[in-house]
């Protein structure tokens, strides 16, 4: 048992669909690093409107993950028609998140293993996902969970 009386390996979170409620507790994870806190603020009409969107599409989800009734973690889920492999569906990961004070404990490994699980459900060929090259623990996790950096992914900003 830790000395905050969270267990090392935690794995009983729960998964369900973000509401409208929990953009706050979202917006705390997504700014809980290095990276995220010069990004992200405090809920505002954007934010509002983005999550709207997210929502009303099919063939996107925001989930968290809860841990005694309090979001601990996050991620948003696309599932995304292609042309290649046959036609083949592929689950996008976007903004996965896990409160700092329980990395580590099996909280993200609960999360992904959903995340996977979902995507096999939605009939999916493959997971992918992005992580910012200053994250090397997060390549590490992914690494560890059998996602392989088999691509360079490159961005351009508008």
């Amino acid at each position: 048992m830790a000395r905050d009386g969270i267990p090392e390996r935690m794995m009983d979170v729960t998964m369900r669909a973000a509401e409208a409620a929990d953009l706050p507790a979202i917006l705390r994870l997504l700014a809980d690093d290095p990276l995220g806190k010069n990004r992200e603020t405090a809920v505002d009409a954007p934010y509002q409107a983005a999550f709207a969107a997210i929502t009303a599409d099919p063939n996107q989800e925001v989930m968290v993950a809860e841990l005694d009734g309090r979001v601990v973690g996050c991620f948003q889920l696309s599932f995304i028609p292609g042309l290649s492999r046959r036609g083949a569906w592929r689950a996008q990961i976007e903004s996965v998140r896990i409160d700092s004070a329980l990395r580590g404990r099996g909280a993200g490994q609960a999360m992904m293993d959903w995340a996977i699980a979902r995507a096999r459900a939605r009939g999916c060929a493959l997971v992918q996902l992005t992580t910012d090259k200053r994250r090397p623990d997060a390549h590490r996790f992914y690494a560890r969970l059998g996602f392989v950096a088999s691509h360079e992914g490159m961005k351009l900003e508008l």
